[in-house]
């Protein structure tokens, strides 16, 4: 079942980049949509790559956020990362900007009251939106996840891809190392 999801995400993603300009981000009817190329923190505007070596300029990354009833859907697609590596993914609370911090923490429905949020009553992937995934031999991944809720007055503001899997044990719940890039979505 989810390879077709996968094959489809993957030639979308192929027809995106070659229909689209360098940054899209068209949104209609709830369903938010990003469709970017990583590019360095002076020359990005919607998908940024601090991490050069990990991410390279021109990669492509594409999130689609959609509500379902009663939750809201998430996919992550990534083309031109390094190959056979894992990465984490989670949606942040601020959009993308010069530095990684910009984007701020995970986007929680239920709002830790300790921060840094690293316990896993918070820190989980039915509370966050969490996409980590890993590349195959050519560098592409296609992940989704579905999560029971929806964005209500907080929304998030990116997706950030990090250096490691994410980890769920407890007082390291929610980590996933370096964050080496972002995807502003307008949720």
């Amino acid at each position: 079942m989810k390879r077709p999801v996968a094959l489809f995400a993957g030639a979308l993603v192929a027809s995106l980049v070659t229909a689209l300009p360098a940054e899209a981000a068209p949104a209609t009817g709830g369903v938010a949509v990003t469709v970017a190329r990583f590019a360095a923190p002076g020359a990005a505007t919607r998908a940024y790559t601090y991490d050069t070596t990990l991410i390279a300029p021109g990669a492509v990354v594409m999130v689609v956020a959609t509500p379902t009833r009663g939750g809201t859907r998430a996919l992550l697609s990534v083309h031109g990362l390094l190959p056979d590596r894992t990465y984490g993914a989670h949606a942040h609370q601020h959009p993308c900007g010069a530095l990684p911090t910009d984007a701020g923490a995970h986007h929680q429905h239920e709002v830790d009251p300790a921060q840094p949020s690293v316990d896993p009553a918070y820190a989980n992937p039915a509370n966050e939106i969490w996409l980590d995934f890993t590349t195959d031999h050519r560098g592409r991944a296609t992940v989704t996840t579905t999560v029971g809720w929806r964005f209500a007055d907080r929304r998030a503001g990116s997706v950030v891809v990090h250096a490691q899997r994410t980890a769920t044990e407890p007082g390291e719940a929610g980590t996933a190392g370096p964050r080496l890039g972002c995807a502003t979505v307008d949720f």
